[in-house]
Parts: C-alpha cells; structure tokens; sequence
C-alpha cells in the first residue's frame, strides 16, 4: 500500500528524527520531551484488510511527519449528557491502526540514563496505554492522555488505537474473532522491535488500561499471543471478563438484522461506514452491564483467548506479571447521577434490577443496612461496583497470593470525590490524576478547576515506580488485604476497605 504524499516528506525542518524498522520519523520537541504522534504499526484496514487480522505496516522511504495525532477508528461520540464530560475528538481518514510516542530527549537523541541502577542502564521504562470506551468509544487522540508528563519523568509513554464497534469485536463465520484485541497485540510487537529506537528497554513494559482498556489487558495477560511482550500491567476499573462466541454473536447478528444483511463479514464489508456506525448505536444504545442488553465484547476464540481470563488468571497465567489493579470507590456514579437513576429508583426498582443482575438477597442486605442514609440507587450502585469491580479484583489478587505468584501483585482505590454534577470518586475520574493533566480542560470537564495536584502527583509518581521497578510504593497484597487509597485526604494504606460488603458476597 503507498504512502500517502503528505504523510512523507524529504524536506529539512527543525524537529528530532528516529529510525525505527519502517523508517525514518520527525517529531515536536518541547521542554526535553519529544513526541511522534500517529505512527502506523499496522496497515489501514480496509479494502482486502477490512475484517482482517491486522497486517504489519508497509515500510516509507525518506522522513515520515509525525507532528499531529492519525486517524481515529470508526466510532461515533458519547451520548448525552455523557458527551460534554468524557472528551472523544475525531480524527478523520482510514490509517486508524497507529500508535504516539513521548520519550525523554536530550540534544543529540534519546536520554537514556548512564547512571542509576543495571535495568536504567537498559533503557527507560516502556508504558503503553490502552484506552477505554466500552469498545465503541475512545482514542490516543483524548487529551486528558496526554503522555508529556510521564515522559518527563522518565518514561517511554506509547498510546495505541485500535479497531472499535463491530469492525474490532463482531463474530462473523467468515473473519477472525477479537480484531481488536489482534490490534493491541500488534502494537505491542511493534513497541518491542522499536523501544529502543526511542530509549526504551524492550524487556521493560508495562502496558496499561482503563475501563474497556483494562478489559483488554486482562485478556492480554491469558492470552498466548501476547506472552512476553509485556513485564507489567496495570488494570484501571476493568475485570477479567469475555463471552462465548455464540453469546456475542448475537450483538452482531442485531445489527445484521437492523441493516437488512447476512451476519458475514464479507457482507457488512459492503455496507457504508455511516450507516454501519448508525445501526451498531441503534443496537447497543440501551445496553448496560447491570441490566443486560446489546454490547460488543472481548470473546474466547479458542486463539487470541483459549479460555476465560478469570479462570486463566486464576490458574496461574502470567503469574510472572507484576500486576497493579483497582477502581474508583465510587464508579457507578458516571452513569446513575447524571442521567438521573440514583432519584428514580426506588426500592422496588432496586429489588428488580438486583434480581435480575443475579445479586443475593443476603448481600444486599448487608449493603443496605451499612448505607441506611444513601437512596435505593445508590445502594444498588455501589451493589454494581463491587460485583462488576471490586471483587473480581479482589478475587484474583487472593488467586494470585494463594497460587504464590513469583511476581508482586497490588491494589488501590481512588476516593478523592469530583464536585461536578455530584459525581463524587465516578469512574474515569482518576485518568487525570494518572497522567497528571489536570490543568487540561478536558480533564476538568469531569474534575472541575480545583482538582489537588499533590494527589495527582502522587498517584503519577507511583504509576512511574511500578514501571521502573515493579513496586509502586506499599507492601504488596497479603492475609491484611492492603490497599492504597488515593482520596479523599493524603494517600493512604488502608486494610480491608469495606470488608463486611466483601465477605457478603462469599455465599
């Protein structure tokens, strides 16, 4: 496939240059860190690569500019009122399977530390980040991501795009499942061939996620197409969860049915992008993981992903990992408080939807007598955070101990409470307190203008450590159950956080 002339370009401009294995790049400069945004790792997927395991990217001739972000998978923005406070820009064109880089850059190239401990001496740190959005949502182009400041602190930060909605996670009999998934994993491959163009150390990434992104990572960890290419992994409010094929088929076989065509690969590759983005919203808009509905999910294809995560990670998969994970305290507040659920639903509507989510009756018990001021909603919104989050969470951490995983494993949970529309400690929130970008408007749009920078500073610091050594800064998991709290307040450990909750849910 060409090159489109644009993107390549033999003129002398101010700027640093890298070679990596497909050629030669020009990046920004700014304050000694350098960017290399919309790289491609892998071929546009379309035309023949539509529905296709992603293809390596076909090598340029002469310096590539990389100074603006690439194209973004097809998707449409957030619904309201979710819009105007989760930032998803649209970046036009079809070359939507690549990649940024922020590294340290010192005046003749990478700032790799000559001095500092044997593993510096290898090369900085790798982080690569894998964004949220329920699947269908997202990008590296969103702000709040920015990766200056992990770069600043002596990071290789890299964010990848990967194909969303029924182009990355449909069931055809006629494609292979989990294209997205196949997607971050050839971006991972392509980090370890070019790291160290960028002065970072192959044999030290850690890739990292949110929401939909720590989803993905959790499949990543039992999948063994992914095996080595990481040392380190982060999992932010997502849970080790896939479905059969035949369970997910039927959101593709809804949107076949909703565009009139054979649920085949080979036919949706026909339909116009506009009204397949069209359709895949009509399908999935009513869906949530509570009350069921129409989504699109990472499944068990018998190759990406032979088993279940949960039950793969349970068993020991890539106990040799160190794996830091946690949530929001309060995650469910994204979704209750501004579309009005924690007001509507009373204790009958609580007694239903717990019912039907397949909640005991004895759990929900306890939750509500330790809650007696907080409304029916959101007492079953903090049911749903811990059923979906929290205690799978729990529960590998305790697999892992019990297994006597070789690597470490941690927890945390983010408490600092957001003023904004009364979502307190909601999830997402702490995106900019990981990334340190609260002075964006974009991250304040869910954090408002007075978000704490020590808690930020403090939460980024620890996501830095745990990449360049493994252990971000309190005692690994045991019997006590320790977990470092970021919020409200200092940071601080704490033991068994809401253990009578915990243990309502061992019935």
């Amino acid at each position: 496939m060409a090159e489109n002339a644009a993107d390549v370009s033999e003129r002398v401009q101010d700027g640093p240059e890298v070679r990596t294995r497909g050629g030669a790049l020009r990046g920004s400069l700014k304050d000694g860190v350098v960017a290399f945004l919309g790289v491609p790792y892998a071929q546009a997927p379309v035309g023949a690569l539509r529905f296709r395991a992603p293809e390596p990217a076909v090598p340029w001739a002469g310096v590539r500019e990389a100074m603006a972000f690439g194209p973004t998978a097809p998707k449409r923005p957030y619904s309201p009122p979710l819009d105007a406070l989760l930032p998803d820009p649209d970046v036009e064109g079809d070359d939507c399977l690549n990649l940024n880089v922020w590294a340290p850059w010192g005046p003749s190239g990478p700032a790799v530390p000559e001095d500092g401990n044997a593993e510096d001496r290898g090369g900085r740190p790798v982080m690569v980040w894998i964004h949220g959005g329920s699947l269908i949502h997202g990008s590296s182009a969103v702000p709040v991501y920015d990766g200056t400041a992990f770069a600043r602190d002596g990071v290789v930060l890299v964010s990848v795009n990967y194909r969303l909605g029924v182009e990355g996670f449909g069931v055809f009999p006629d494609a292979p499942a989990n294209l997205g998934l196949r997607d971050q994993i050839a971006a991972l491959a392509w980090v370890r061939e070019n790291a160290a163009a960028f002065g970072g150390d192959p044999e030290r990434v850690t890739v990292f996620g949110e929401s939909a992104g720590a989803i993905s990572i959790s499949a990543l960890l039992a999948s063994p197409l992914a095996k080595g290419l990481f040392r380190r992994a982060v999992v932010q409010s997502g849970a080790p969860i896939a479905q059969p094929l035949a369970t997910a088929r039927r959101t593709t076989e809804a949107v076949a049915a909703r565009l009139k065509v054979p649920a085949t690969a080979e036919a949706f590759a026909r339909v116009d992008r506009e009204r397949l983005l069209a359709a895949q919203t009509a399908v999935t808009g009513k869906g949530s993981p509570l009350s069921g509905g129409h989504s699109f999910q990472i499944v068990v294809d018998g190759e990406v992903l032979p088993r279940d995560p949960a039950e793969a990670l349970a068993d020991g998969a890539s106990a040799e990992v160190d794996l830091l994970m946690g949530t929001t305290t309060e995650e469910y507040r994204l979704w209750f408080v501004p579309s009005g659920v924690t007001d509507r639903v009373g204790p009958w509507v609580q007694r239903l939807l717990l019912r039907k989510a397949k909640v005991p009756s004895r759990t929900a018990r306890v939750y509500r007598a330790g809650r007696p001021q907080e409304k029916p909603g959101e007492v079953l919104g903090a049911l749903a955070t811990d059923k979906l989050l929290r205690i799978p969470l729990n529960a590998l951490a305790d697999a892992r101990l019990r297994a006597g995983a070789s690597a470490g494993t941690y927890l945390y949970e983010f408490g600092w409470r957001s003023p904004v529309l009364d979502l307190g400690a909601c999830h997402a929130l702490e995106l900019g307190f990981v990334f340190d970008t609260l002075d964006l408007p974009e991250t304040q749009a869910l954090t408002g203008p007075e978000a704490p920078q020590e808690l930020a500073t403090a939460m980024h610091a620890a996501w830095v450590a745990f990449a360049a050594t493994g252990e971000p800064g309190w005692r690994p998991w045991d019997p006590a159950r320790p977990v470092m709290t970021f919020g409200p307040g200092l940071p601080s450990l704490v033991e068994a956080p809401r253990e009578a909750e915990r243990r309502a849910w061992e019935v």
